[in-house]
């Protein structure tokens, strides 16, 4: 077998195959792709009209939204071809993903093909989510059945971090090592060992869960809406909930999945089944976004944009539906999920139907997954990954049911007269109480209850996967405030971790960043630091509404004080004596992206959505982010021309691009286009599983502390690009207003923008202080703070967590 996976093909170039294939190349390896050739093309046809099948796949990869290459150019390291004629293309490979139509003989004939030109290495797999695995390979050769086992990917595979791993019993353990480390290293995914049952775990559990919310919708009466208000982040599960995560997938692919499941399952629960209303909608093509209409739609108005929801009773659309329960709205003011789910569930179900309808699903779901083990997986670890990697829980059902209370909802079900699955009999006659319980010298920082053993084993994770909360369970945290908290992750190591509410950047992580940087207020303890957090998102930037609080009372000193802090903080974490690694991820905006870009190295996951946002509500970026790109520019245009002055051409062309990225408030919508747009460097280092940020960050600023770390010198001899550039930039926010592109307060903004980024109205290459630029950000800053359409930027965006748009 071999160590280590360098080349894939994938088999099929259908929605799953081509985007497989496309989330092979953002991992940077080459892979080929093959498809069938169109039925009555003739067979001296040539190779465009052979292919077309297979370009037509991988065109609809490069123009999915939302996009399935981290960076269009990747689409480079995917070579087409068809089955007929390029068969031969997959024999260098060293895994080859089976992804064709949910039919045993059209795969079993394509293997067979394949079979004849692969290496004896090559590791084989299927995509299926409807057949059984080992059935694909029957009556192969024992060689070929050594090879073969199946990976069960989510879509969009970029995005959707589960990969359920099937072994067969002839699979070979050390292929499917090699496979899960390659889908966790390179392709960032969670590894979840399934067992060969119809729809394996995630769509197992994940279908039961939807098909039971719809029989309850049906029998308590509820609205679409109402369901959606009750499925989405108030339990944790995702924002889009049931029914827009249906439309998002499509109502067929999940008909699909159910099909399979009624057809092939037999269990406590198989009556369940799709409603009518929805065999209904299947019929009238309203199969959710791909036919432009699902459980929701939008349609033009004399207002605008409308979305419109339908009634299932009469399958007719009408004005989206707000739903109101006074439980949702009190349970907005929780902030923990755990807290929030007891509330819900304590309400009185007579009373209440947000009580109701959660104590009826969740208890129902709690007995389902516990009937599964062993008949699934072994263990409720796997489930609980299953659930929150492939359908973006946040707590896994076993993990939800620890949240509620196992023993006293135990009770309250058996006061009911509902089912009690025997497994969590088993759980509290052994004396235990939580399926997971805390271990702190564990690198999961938990274990949790193994039914085989009627005992607690830890839970075990790969080497490398770590996060801040196990770091904390393990090691001290030195010092905390609000907002953030400095962890010793061992060997020298720092932690600063954000937990404010959206990792938002007001005065206690400002101050914590800016004392422990400083001699003596804690740095000196450690060689090193890494700035990480645990949540979906860095940070979505400044605490605007302090801002906007100060502006309002006229403030001025205090919103001078505050600019002038949190660029302290930032020029403390760029001169730091002891090398400071930023760990972003998820958004990483405004403010967020102004830390990064003063670090001495970052260390980035793949998902990054990067930008100085600051425009979008009326300033600019205020934290020495103008600053930083501007030394950007002028180093990039100094790396091509040494002797060039402010006005050479490579200056005008690096100039336009920083101001554009600043002016347009761009934002990366990978790691790849992070370094694209200058926030990323050539040495920063990208990971590709959110779960080995921190281990990967750590060990870079270990190797930055080995290579011998000298912190930069504040500079004051940057040749500033002037007054020749600002005409230019200048000239350009004039057309745009002329041409009523931008209105008349973003034509401020952008000559403000110009203005800072040029060092003001300067000779060309005269030499400018860092701390120059810096004076120039804060004043620039300070002037659109008292603009009144700043303000009420402001105000809409905190309304509406939306920038204005004039």
């Amino acid at each position: 077998m071999p160590t280590k996976i360098r080349k894939v093909a994938v088999l099929g170039a259908g929605t799953m195959g081509a985007r497989i294939a496309a989330h092979v190349a953002n991992a940077g390896f080459p892979c080929v792709l093959l498809d069938i050739v169109p039925t009555g093309t003739p067979p001296n046809a040539n190779q465009a009209a052979k292919n077309k099948i297979v370009s037509a796949g991988l065109e609809a990869a490069k123009k999915s939204k939302p996009a399935a290459f981290a960076d269009a150019s990747l689409a480079r390291l995917i070579t087409i071809g068809n089955f007929d004629d390029d068969i031969k293309l997959i024999a260098d490979c060293d895994w080859v993903v089976e992804a064709v139509a949910e039919n045993l003989e059209i795969k079993r004939s394509l293997l067979r093909k394949a079979e004849a030109v692969l290496k004896p290495s090559a590791i084989v797999t299927t995509n299926t989510s409807g057949l059984p695995v080992a059935s694909i390979a029957e009556g192969f050769s024992p060689e070929f059945r050594r090879r073969w086992f199946g990976t069960h990917f989510f879509n969009p595979p970029r995005y959707m971090r589960l990969l359920e791993i099937i072994p067969t019993p002839d699979a070979d353990p050390t292929a499917i090592a090699t496979v899960s480390q390659f889908g966790d290293l390179w392709l960032g995914k969670g590894i979840v060992s399934a067992k060969d049952t119809p729809n394996f775990i995630g769509n197992r559990i994940g279908t039961f869960s939807v098909l039971n919310v719809m029989r309850v919708m049906l029998e308590m009466d509820l609205s679409i809406e109402e369901v959606d208000a009750l499925t989405g982040t108030a339990v944790g599960w995702p924002k889009s909930a049931t029914f827009r995560t249906i439309d998002l997938v499509g109502l067929d692919i999940l008909g699909h999945v159910v099909g399979n499941m009624l057809r092939n399952v037999k269990d406590e629960r198989s009556e369940l089944k799709l409603p009518d209303f929805y065999q209904q909608m299947l019929e009238r093509k309203l199969l959710g976004d791909k036919t432009k209409g699902g459980f929701y739609k939008k349609a033009k108005s004399a207002e605008g944009e409308q979305r419109l929801g339908i009634d299932w009773k009469t399958l007719e659309y009408r004005p989206q539906q707000k739903p109101k329960f006074a439980a949702l709205e009190m349970a907005k003011n929780v902030e923990d999920t755990g807290e929030r789910l007891r509330m819900l569930l304590g309400g009185d179900p007579s009373k209440e139907k947000a009580a109701k309808f959660y104590w009826t699903t969740l208890s129902d779901l709690w007995t389902y997954a516990a009937n599964r083990i062993p008949e699934i997986s072994d263990t409720v670890v796997e489930i609980d990954r299953a659930m929150k990697l492939g359908f973006n829980w946040e707590m896994g059902p076993f993990e939800l049911w620890d949240a509620a209370g196992v023993e006293a909802t135990v009770a309250r079900m058996k006061k009911e007269g509902k089912p009690i699955a025997a497994n969590v009999e088993k759980l509290l006659t052994s004396g235990k109480k939580s399926w997971y319980t805390d271990s702190p010298s564990s690198p999961s920082g938990k274990s949790y209850f193994d039914l085989a053993s009627s005992s607690y084993k830890i839970v075990e994770v790969p080497a490398g996967v770590w996060s801040a909360i196990a770091a904390k369970k393990s090691n001290a945290v030195v010092k905390k405030n609000a907002g953030a908290s400095l962890i010793d992750l061992g060997d020298g190591v720092g932690c600063i971790e954000f937990h404010s509410k959206m990792n938002s950047l007001g005065g206690d992580i400002i101050q914590l960043i800016t004392q422990t940087l400083k001699p003596g207020g804690g740095s000196d303890n450690f060689e090193a630091f890494v700035l990480y957090n645990d949540a979906p998102n860095f940070s979505v930037g400044a605490n605007i509404m302090a801002l906007l609080l100060s502006i309002q009372e006229g403030e001025w000193d205090e919103v001078d004080f505050a600019i002038r802090a949190f660029q302290g903080m930032t020029q403390a974490i760029k001169f730091s004596p002891k090398p400071v690694v930023s760990a972003p991820f998820g958004m990483c905006l405004g403010g967020g992206c102004e830390i990064n870009l003063h670090a001495a190295a970052r260390n980035p996951h793949t998902e990054l959505y990067m930008g100085m946002v600051e425009v979008g509500v009326g300033l600019l970026p205020g934290g020495g982010g103008c600053k930083e790109m501007t030394l950007r520019a002028t180093n990039a245009a100094a790396s091509i021309r040494p002797d060039g002055r402010g006005e050479s051409v490579e200056m005008m062309e690096a100039m336009k691009r920083a101001f554009e990225t600043i002016a347009m408030a761009k934002v990366s919508t990978s790691a790849a286009e992070a370094h694209g747009l200058n926030f990323l460097t050539d040495g920063d280092h990208v990971t590709m599983n959110r779960d080995r940020v921190l281990t990967d960050a750590k060990n870079r600023a270990l190797e930055i502390v080995r290579e011998g770390h000298q912190p930069p010198v504040m500079r004051s001899d940057i040749s500033a690009p002037g007054e020749n550039i600002l005409a230019t930039l200048k000239l350009g926010v004039h057309l745009m207003r002329q041409g009523e592109f931008i209105s008349d307060h973003e034509q401020k903004i952008g000559n403000k923008v110009a203005e800072v980024l040029c060092g003001g109205a300067i000779s060309p290459g005269t030499p400018v202080s860092e701390q120059y630029l810096l004076d120039l950000e804060r004043e620039g800053f300070k002037s659109l703070c008292g603009e009144k359409k700043t303000q009420e930027r402001i105000q809409f965006t905190l309304k509406t967590g939306k920038p204005l748009r004039n």
